[in-house]
């Protein structure tokens, strides 16, 4: 992966996060809700410009797929090789103040994430792939990285296992799901920084049963990915980008997955008939 892509991408994350916090810090957040209900505000508009304004000119062949732009029915034809933009990933999160959101970029090919950057402005986290094919971290400080430090995901504890889920969707399905591993210690986090929280070593495992879309977890795959982790469906297929067409849901939407670290298999009954859905 070319160095400039990455770096392409970081500058668009980047402008996108200086968009979002003086409307974050502000009382208006210019709220409203899409045709499909779900929330929107000013914010997520004015990350996706800064966004699709500075890929588009670094990367101007490859096309890209927006969660915004999509909502109105904007999409690229079909290509092996797309960016995948979550602007602001967990709106909730944003619209509660608890900083748990995040600017989501990642280039897919050939159906694969390969790379990936995911910054949470808020809180002062950066995570993405490397040129190299490593994944990084570092803290954001006046708008800016700090020196990246690689990370790793770790190998399953042998006194049990970290379980990360969503703050806002989590629910009895995702209960019984964990009670199929030796699970010590649960915790919830907003947005695609579950995938992160794997990736850095600071949990082991992350069921998602209910809908998401490819742009809430392409580039949080891809740094998971490069950390050493996986995210595959509930019967052990890989989770795969640019699904159109779909006899049973919409385009984009992915079906229910698990991300894991070295040494956490699938339950046996996730690939049967009868495990969760």
């Amino acid at each position: 992966m070319p160095d400039t892509v990455h770096h392409a991408m970081l500058v668009a994350a980047l402008a996108a996060a200086a968009a979002i916090l003086p409307i974050y810090a502000r009382g208006d957040l210019g709220l409203r809700a899409k045709a499909d209900d779900s929330p929107v505000t000013e914010a997520d508009l004015a990350a996706e410009r800064a966004i699709v304004a500075r890929l588009a000119a670094a990367a101007p062949d490859i096309p890209i797929v927006s969660e915004e732009m999509a909502a109105e029915g904007h999409v690229p034809p079909p290509s092996r090789r797309f960016f995948l933009v979550d602007p602001l990933d967990g709106t909730k999160e944003f619209i509660r103040r608890n900083g748990e959101f995040t600017v989501n970029i990642a280039l897919v090919e050939d159906g694969a994430p390969i790379a990936g950057i995911v910054l949470a402005p808020a809180i002062g986290r950066a995570f993405m792939t490397s040129a190299d094919g490593g994944a990084l971290q570092s803290r954001l400080s006046d708008g800016a990285p700090e020196p990246w430090s690689a990370i790793r995901c770790r190998e399953a504890p042998a006194h049990g296992l970290t379980a990360v889920a969503s703050r806002s969707h989590a629910g009895p399905e995702t209960d019984d799901f964990l009670r199929r591993y030796d699970v010590a210690r649960r915790t919830s986090a907003g947005s695609s920084l579950k995938f992160c929280l794997l990736a850095s070593g600071e949990a082991d495992l992350y069921p998602r049963l209910g809908r998401t879309m490819e742009w809430d977890t392409a580039a949080g795959h891809a740094i998971l990915a490069a950390a050493g982790g996986r995210v595959t469906t509930l019967d052990g297929r890989p989770l795969r980008y640019g699904k159109r067409g779909q006899a049973t849901d919409i385009d984009f939407a992915n079906p229910d997955f698990v991300a894991f670290g070295p040494g956490v298999d699938l339950p046996l009954e996730s690939a049967s008939p009868g495990g969760p859905r």
